[in-house]
């Protein structure tokens, strides 16, 4: 009785003994776990294109001035049909071409300032160009130097430039983004003798739309960064 009593403690213990280094295996897998969730490394991804505007809004400010409203009012119609001429002339649609109501200042109301104008009243007016041909708008802008040659006051004109294929490019962009962003990613596991696992965070970013420069407004710089945290494994 004696012996199957040892044998049965031996067998016992030898049972123990394996659940131990079985629970031991168990816990050193989750500590390896563990660490291996809080190794990550954050990276950012850019994308940039170059651009040509494909739309423009022009606007063209005129006035007259003087004593006799309606010859005032005749004389602001003459020069309103002759920028319209001038923009058809060179090559731009009249369907694209607003003619904003003109408006009067009359300068003897007013409260402040001197009233020692030869002229009363200032009628002006706004023309709008808003088309997608920007190359015939660019050229039409360095003639408008011909209107004052008709005896057309040119009292402002600006022009500002728009990207409206903006939503178009998005989807490559971001894959671009994002493709760049792993490569940094995969260089700095490497360098760290690790491994690039899964994506923990993604984060889309802005999407920027500037003028490239100053001198050239029509030629647009469009920018993206996304931020991404991928975990490291050994």
């Amino acid at each position: 009785m004696a012996k199957i009593i040892n044998n049965g403690v031996g067998i016992g213990a030898i049972g123990f003994i394996i659940g131990m280094l079985l629970l031991g295996s168990q816990i050193r897998k989750g500590i390896t776990h563990f660490a291996d969730k809080d190794r990550c490394v954050t990276v950012k991804g850019l994308s940039e294109k170059e651009v040509k505007a494909d739309k423009v809004t022009w606007s063209i400010g005129t006035k007259v001035t003087g004593n006799d409203l309606p010859a005032l009012y005749e004389g602001i119609n003459v020069q309103t049909d002759k920028i319209k001429k001038f923009l058809t002339q060179n090559g731009l649609n009249e369907k694209d071409i607003t003619v904003n109501p003109p408006s009067i200042s009359d300068l003897e109301a007013r409260e402040w300032g001197e009233n020692n104008k030869s002229f009363r009243y200032i009628v002006s007016t706004n023309i709008t160009v808003a088309t997608d041909k920007v190359e015939q708008v660019n050229k039409t802008i360095f003639k408008q130097a011909e209107l004052l040659k008709q005896g057309v006051a040119i009292e402002n004109s600006y022009a500002n430039y728009d990207y409206a294929s903006f939503q178009k490019m998005k989807p490559e962009m971001m894959a671009e983004a994002i493709k760049n962003a792993r490569k940094t990613a995969e260089q700095f596991a490497e360098a760290s003798n690790s491994s690039l696992g899964e994506i923990r965070t993604a984060g889309q970013g802005q999407f920027e739309i500037e003028n490239r420069d100053e001198n050239t407004p029509y030629i647009k710089k469009m920018r993206v960064v996304t931020t991404i945290t991928y975990s490291l494994k050994d």
